[in-house]
């Protein structure tokens, strides 16, 4: 019996055993991308542009809202919803977004916020644990256009309509919703909402979601209706939109599209500065500072109606308050005159007036180079609660409330940024349309990313927190690091997923693998062939190949689909010797900032210099730039790499020579193509190399830059 069970435990281990090594087999991360990505077809095809069969439906709202101003804000509206069914297919059922019902008592939001340590969350998530504020849709009724009622089921954040007779493709249907709802305080949660100033008992309204919008019907997923949780943002359709936005007389209220009536709603003073803006890109204020105060100190008791309308949106929002100063100039992007403005507190006079109108214009121009020219008539940046949230020529943004109107530098500079992001949501995802439910970072990434090169134009040394290469690394290296395809609810880190870590790959991507040349053609060339439309990962993947002629399946598969991380070690140099236990080498540039400055970059604040304050660096920077070309090959040296971290990578190191001099060497990812663990290189040089530095421009997103140093060169 003891000899029995002593061959069945020896083959378990055996069977084990084999299955460990079995698993631990490194996968080819040359591996081309086949079960991952869906295959083409006339809808999306194998480079990764629109088919000839490409479809997406429309959907145009006629919207009436009425802003009721008391302790209780709250919004009565109706819309009217033109639905056109563009697909191929008939469709039996409509789905019908209610984000509002987010704050229902037993919403699948509220139940997802109820878990984790109490004793670790902060007020704000106290407040909303043990006072949750109680809110959602009051549907006063949803009708067909004869005034008929139709059958609805609501699920969550979602609404079916059950119809009568199914929509067959190229037909048209319409009904209408009349509605109610409280708006939520905006500090405490929520996309939307309200402010309030205690000191004078005045609101800021920035108000979004604030309608019945139709969930997005595509060829990938059919209906997109999976709720609103709050970290999964939006999927729409673009459509024209004609609203009507009621609220106190004496507001001054800020939206998407074209002021239709600005001689009901504005003073005559007020019509002037506007047209004195029409032709000034240095700010004119329509509402001054002064005016505001004023405005401040008595509330109306009468209603005035703002009408805007809008074409080829996604969506709507608007900004209500009569605490708003209000300042306007205008920008031309390749023929296209587009307004720009913000709208600001007298608290935030000095910060708002000086920069935030300009970083509008910059966003605007950035964004522009690299992605698709801005189409839209104006992009507006308001301030309100929320700290950053985007809509189509709409730009939620906050700042801190300081003393005395004056402003400090992590102020200054988070201002700046917050309002470049979100103006840039403007073109991700308002412009190139992606399914942000599904993809947060289709948006949130490449916005970061393109943020980060505006930074960068807008002076030397700005100091961005995310986008380069080297930021992140310590959330890659983490065991709750999550793949970037994964669906935003699911995320646990979304700033570091979505955010850093898609900008620090495409940085990688554009000053590394690619190439700025190759890698700006390719992207642009992404934005031009799905503006207005919606693309899918594949398709971005697809496109970046196809157009640079690069193989990068092995980079997709690293970054987007997996969780290792970047750590090339040396394990052996054979060569010269030279005793060095301690030859310290410092990053002195971020490698983008480096090509900046080589390549000759003009920053917007040399252009505008009243931009520059006692934070702003002084003083041009000279980098040396270390590449010299040899003179004679007087030495071989051979270097053996590990890749300890998993992922695959270009090798670039700096070799420091006895003479103090040092030189760059640059290895591509293919060296990786035989053993993805293991590989050496060779190469001759002019010199006996005394040290080698792996990363030195910290440029492939090394997770470990403290091994990254070679002191000793061993003899061979």
């Amino acid at each position: 019996m003891k000899l029995q069970t002593s061959k069945i435990m020896r083959k378990i281990i055996l069977f084990l055993f084999f299955l460990l090594l079995a698993n631990s087999q490194t996968k080819n991360p040359f591996e081309q991308l086949q079960g991952e990505l869906p295959p083409p077809n006339k809808i999306r095809t194998a480079e990764g542009a629109p088919g000839p069969e490409y479809w997406q439906q429309k959907v145009d709202y006629k919207i009436k809202v009425k802003l009721i101003e008391t302790e209780k804000p709250k919004i009565e509206g109706s819309v009217v919803i033109t639905y056109h069914n563009n697909s191929p297919n008939t469709l039996e059922y409509l789905w019908v977004q209610l984000d509002q019902n987010k704050y229902n008592e037993h919403s699948l939001y509220r139940q997802t916020s109820k878990y984790g340590n109490y004793n670790s969350l902060g007020w704000k998530d106290k407040k909303k644990l043990l006072s949750p504020f109680v809110g959602g849709y009051n549907l006063h009724y949803v009708k067909d256009s004869k005034g008929n009622p139709l059958k609805t089921f609501i699920y969550d954040t979602n609404m079916r309509i059950d119809l009568d007779e199914p929509l067959k493709p190229g037909d048209v249907f319409t009904f209408k919703i009349e509605y109610d709802y409280y708006i939520n305080d905006a500090e405490i949660e929520g996309r939307s909402g309200y402010k309030y100033f205690s000191e004078d008992k005045n609101y800021i309204f920035t108000i979004a979601q604030f309608y019945p919008r139709m969930c997005a019907y595509t060829d990938i997923r059919g209906w997109q209706n999976n709720p609103f949780i709050g970290t999964g943002e939006f999927a729409l359709e673009f459509g024209d939109f004609d609203v009507e936005i009621t609220v106190p007389s004496d507001h001054i209220v800020a939206a998407t599209g074209t002021l239709q009536n600005p001689k009901d709603v504005l003073t005559t003073e007020q019509i002037n500065r506007l047209k004195k803006a029409e032709n000034s890109t240095k700010p004119v204020f329509i509402v001054t500072k002064e005016e505001a105060i004023k405005n401040s100190k008595s509330k109306a008791t009468g209603y005035k109606t703002w009408k805007f309308k809008a074409k080829n949106v996604r969506d709507f929002a608007f900004a209500s308050s009569r605490k708003y100063i209000w300042d306007a100039a205008t920008i031309e992007i390749e023929g296209n005159k587009i307004k720009t403005q913000a709208l600001y507190p007298p608290e935030l006079f000095k910060l708002w007036a000086t920069y935030a109108n300009y970083s509008v214009q910059h966003a605007l121009k950035v964004y522009s180079k690299y992605s698709v020219a801005y189409p839209y008539p104006h992009a507006t940046a308001v301030y309100g609660a929320v700290w950053g949230m985007e809509y189509p020529m709409m730009a939620f943004c906050g700042s801190l409330l300081e003393e005395d109107d004056d402003y400090h530098m992590m102020n200054k500079y988070a201002t700046i940024s917050v309002i470049i992001h979100e103006v840039g949501h403007n073109f991700f995802p308002m412009i190139i349309n992606n399914d942000e439910r599904q993809w947060g970072w289709l948006d949130e990434g490449f916005n970061s990313f393109l943020e980060y090169l505006a930074e960068k134009e807008w002076e030397y040394d700005y100091p961005s927190r995310r986008g380069q290469a080297f930021v992140g690394i310590d959330y890659v290296k983490k065991e709750n690091d999550q793949p970037i395809m994964t669906r935003p609810e699911e995320i646990r880190e979304l700033g570091n997923n979505a955010y850093t870590k898609v900008a620090m790959a495409l940085t990688i991507l554009r000053e590394t693998i690619l190439g700025r040349e190759a890698f700006d053609k390719a992207f642009k060339t992404y934005c031009e062939r799905w503006k207005f439309k919606r693309p899918e990962p594949a398709d971005f993947f697809r496109t970046m190949e196809n157009v640079s002629g690069k193989d990068l399946d092995w980079f997709w598969r690293a970054w987007f689909f997996g969780t290792d991380y970047v750590d090339i070690i040396i394990t052996s140099i054979k060569g010269y010797p030279y005793d060095n236990d301690d030859y310290p080498y410092k990053f002195p540039y971020e490698i983008t900032e480096y090509k900046n400055v080589k390549q000759g970059q003009k920053y917007l604040t040399d252009e505008i210099p009243e931009l520059k304050d006692q934070y702003s660096e002084e003083g041009k920077i000279k980098i040396q730039d270390n590449l010299k070309a040899a003179q004679s090959d007087k030495y071989v040296y051979q270097i053996t790499f590990k890749n300890k971290g998993g992922v695959v990578s270009p090798v670039i190191f700096r070799a420091f020579y006895e003479d103090n001099t040092s030189e760059i060497f640059r290895f591509p990812v293919e060296i990786w193509l035989k053993n993805p663990e293991i590989t050496t290189v060779s190469f001759k040089t002019p010199k006996r190399i005394i040290g080698i530095y792996i990363d030195p421009y910290k440029q492939t997103g090394d997770a470990e830059p403290k091994n990254n140093w070679w002191g000793i060169v061993a003899e061979e």
